[in-house]
């Protein structure tokens, strides 16, 4: 803008002698003058980045304590969280081997401790592949502006501009990878059953498929324990390599097990859907067997989805099984080292569908005072309890909100109630657009398992005990969120919460 501009009022405009602007013309220039400070800020904003390029080149020199005062204001940033020290650090990491391979490749087989408790106790965790956490998207809807009054021509400049972020045409393979393996896995129940109604309308496969649905119908191979239709091969896919590096997800270990004990591990929140616990022990993308060596696990799901077709062929060659009372007490105490169950873990969500209807992004609030039942098991089967924390598994999705709304989550209680599954009304992002879908947010997800609370097995415990190891595995979880909370749970809004 000029500093002698021509004047807009008319009043003015007619001291000068000069003619009348219309409404029209005055407008298009303050759409013009808007623009062109829009490209100034642009230039400078661009001006700033090739400094700190030239900065993190060694182009520039970064100027010591005494001297910050000389650099405000000229674009050079010497703070630890710059731009320029994080490039640096990127390029020493790489210089060091840390960054090795693409996203989707199989994890490296060596781990590593990166984090440490409040004590400085040591977490480790399997070591990622090259770039895993590179381009972590918030997909968080950006802030609206507060209303203001413009022009017409002002307000319509911008219409073509969708409030809808949609993803560009460029986006890397490998993220269209990613977004596909979760899409598949989110769509499995839905997909795989959807299969089969339509392989029934053709009726030349009557024969095969009327056998096969009394087969499904009266099988126990989900509570059985033996997993014979268990898939090391389907288990170690690379799909499932995709599909945690697209939120990306990371599992931690506080302390070594032994190979010679059954474990229960119990794992919180349970989400929406609990695409943590399913990444972390259905499959071994994050490594699990290379953290707990000697270990086989199993992830425990509802007895009803091993009595739909295909999809129960699909969950039992993942390594799922029934969440029944019969069908932990098989796995516990058959197959392992021993035969009778040795070496042996099975992962219970604990907190159920009630769970799910609190999971809100910055919360963590858990239903385990009332869940006593899987503490009995611990001690009927003789097996250690292990606390597992999911950081994330809540900021995956978002849902209405039970507070705000109290009449539709009574319903939602009583569908539970009736029903033994609840219905969230959750929502996230789409396949090609970052603000309306069923697919889950690009959010950091970091599974910490806990230290095992030992037990002494008794097949008839009493209620004392009972409550003595229960107490036990509380103290252990509260452990895991304070020690942690501070560098998983950095964008939380309150505190973790025990509601039942």
């Amino acid at each position: 803008m000029s500093l002698n501009a021509e004047p807009s009022q008319p009043d003015e405009r007619a001291a000068q002698d000069l003619p009348p602007k219309s409404y029209a013309a005055a407008a298009e220039q303050a759409v013009e003058e808007q623009s062109h400070e829009s490209q100034a800020d642009s230039t400078k904003e661009r001006v700033s980045k090739n400094v700190q390029n030239m900065k993190a080149n060694g182009k520039i020199r970064i100027p010591s304590e005494e001297d910050k005062e000389l650099y405000e204001g000229e674009g050079v940033d010497s703070s630890p969280k710059s731009p320029a020290r994080a490039h640096r650090r990127k390029t020493s990491l790489k210089s060091n081997g840390s960054i090795g391979k693409k996203h989707g490749e199989r994890v490296q087989s060596d781990v590593y401790e990166k984090h440490a408790d409040s004590n400085g106790q040591p977490l480790t965790s399997v070591k990622p592949s090259d770039d895993y956490e590179k381009d972590i998207r918030t997909d968080r809807k950006p802030m609206r502006r507060n209303s203001e009054l413009k022009s017409g021509r002002q307000a319509g400049a911008g219409w073509h501009r969708s409030k809808i972020r949609y993803a560009p045409l460029n986006v890397p393979l490998q993220r269209r990878l990613q977004t596909l393996a979760v899409l598949m896995h989110t769509l499995s129940i839905a997909g795989l059953v959807s299969i089969f109604f339509f392989l029934c309308t053709i009726p030349i496969l009557w024969p095969i498929l009327l056998p096969y649905t009394l087969y499904v119908l009266f099988s126990n191979a989900g509570t059985s324990g033996e997993l014979s239709f268990r898939s090391e091969w389907c288990r170690r896919s690379k799909v499932w390599s995709l599909f945690a590096s697209y939120f990306p997800a990371r599992l931690h270990r506080s302390q070594e097990l032994e190979p010679t004990r059954k474990y229960i591990f119990g794992y919180h929140p349970h989400g929406i859907i609990s695409h943590g616990a399913f990444a972390a022990f259905a499959t071994e993308a994050l490594g699990f067997s290379q953290l707990f060596p000697g270990i086989t696990n199993t992830l425990l799901t509802l007895d009803g989805n091993f009595k739909l077709p295909l999809y129960r062929e699909y969950a039992l060659r993942m390594g799922l099984a029934s969440v029944s009372r019969d069908s932990c007490e098989n796995i516990l105490s058959k197959g392992g080292k021993n035969g009778e169950g040795m070496g042996r873990a099975i992962t219970i969500v604990v907190g159920g569908a009630r769970e799910s209807l609190d999971a809100q992004p910055g919360t963590m609030r858990l239903v385990v005072r009332r869940r006593q039942g899987f503490v009995k098991l611990a001690i009927r089967m003789g097996a250690d309890l292990v606390p597992v924390l999911g950081f994330g598994e809540n900021e995956i999705y978002e849902q209405l909100n039970p507070r705000a709304h109290p009449y539709i989550h009574k319903l939602q209680l009583f569908v539970k109630k009736m029903a033994g599954w609840t219905i969230p009304l959750f929502h996230a992002r789409g396949i090609f657009n970052y603000d309306v879908g069923m697919m889950p947010y690009r959010r950091p997800m970091n599974i910490v398992v806990g230290r095992p609370i030992r037990v002494i097995q008794n097949k008839h415990p009493d209620k004392d005990y009972v409550q003595q190891v229960h107490e036990e595995y509380i103290k252990e979880l509260l452990r895991l969120w304070n020690d942690f909370k501070d560098t998983f749970a950095k964008q939380r809004t309150e505190e973790l919460k025990i509601i039942e």
